[in-house]
């Protein structure tokens, strides 16, 4: 069964993060440069917040808000929410979805291995059905289908 550890591994994408005391215009091009959607705030060696494109369009509404000015850490969402290592792929999606959220990170024994985005949840579970499929079908074939009723009479 797949697992975010799993899901985490195939990715193969190491943890971005920033400085809770650099600029929101800092994160934004980091995240640009590294072509993901939400960046970890880091802050005395820890993970305090997430920033997300999301939080980005919220603030760009405000009229005083300026990224090249405010700082990460004052906007950043808080508190974290994380996925354990060992959540399964059925529980992922139910996280996504009940807690409106698109990128969770995922920890294993205190220490985070990676991010997981509602994308990277949802092209795992689409290979899994694909595989389900297939062993399903390695089992029923037409033959089965033709000759299910052997042992049984027929109807007159």
């Amino acid at each position: 069964m797949n697992t975010a550890e799993n899901i985490v591994k195939d990715k193969q994408q190491e943890i971005v993060s920033i400085a809770w005391d650099q600029t929101v215009q800092m994160a934004c091009l980091k995240m640009v440069d590294c072509k993901i959607g939400a960046i970890l705030v880091e802050k005395d060696g820890r993970f305090v917040g997430i920033w997300t494109e999301r939080d980005l369009l919220r603030k760009m509404t405000e009229e005083k808000f300026d990224p090249k000015t405010e700082l990460i850490g004052d906007h950043m969402s808080t508190p974290l929410k994380t996925a354990s290592h060992s959540t399964r792929l059925h529980r992922l999606k139910e996280m996504f979805l009940g807690l409106y959220l698109r990128h969770l990170p995922i920890e294993k024994d205190g220490q985070f291995i990676g991010m997981l985005s509602i994308g990277d949840v949802l092209r795992a579970s689409l290979i899994d059905m694909d595989q389900q499929l297939k062993q399903i079908n390695a089992f029923v074939t037409w033959d089965y289908y033709e000759n299910w009723r052997e042992g049984r009479q027929k109807p007159q």
